[in-house]
């Protein structure tokens, strides 16, 4: 079957903008999981710091 040079064309574009689309998601995939782990990270030090407080009250 022969495909027209249309069809190559549209067929070559498509894969050119499915897999820029799919660096995008993977980057703000990246993006969110570095935020995500420093929110943990300042989540985990406000209740330490939460606990010393109130350890530090209790012994006074």
């Amino acid at each position: 079957m022969k495909i027209s040079r249309f069809a190559t064309t549209c067929l070559l574009l498509l894969t050119v903008f499915i897999l820029s689309s799919c660096e995008a998601i993977a980057s703000i995939f990246k993006a969110g999981m570095g935020f995500g782990i420093f929110i943990v990270i300042a989540v985990v030090g406000i209740i330490a710091f939460i606990i010393i407080k109130i350890s530090k009250n209790k012994n006074s």
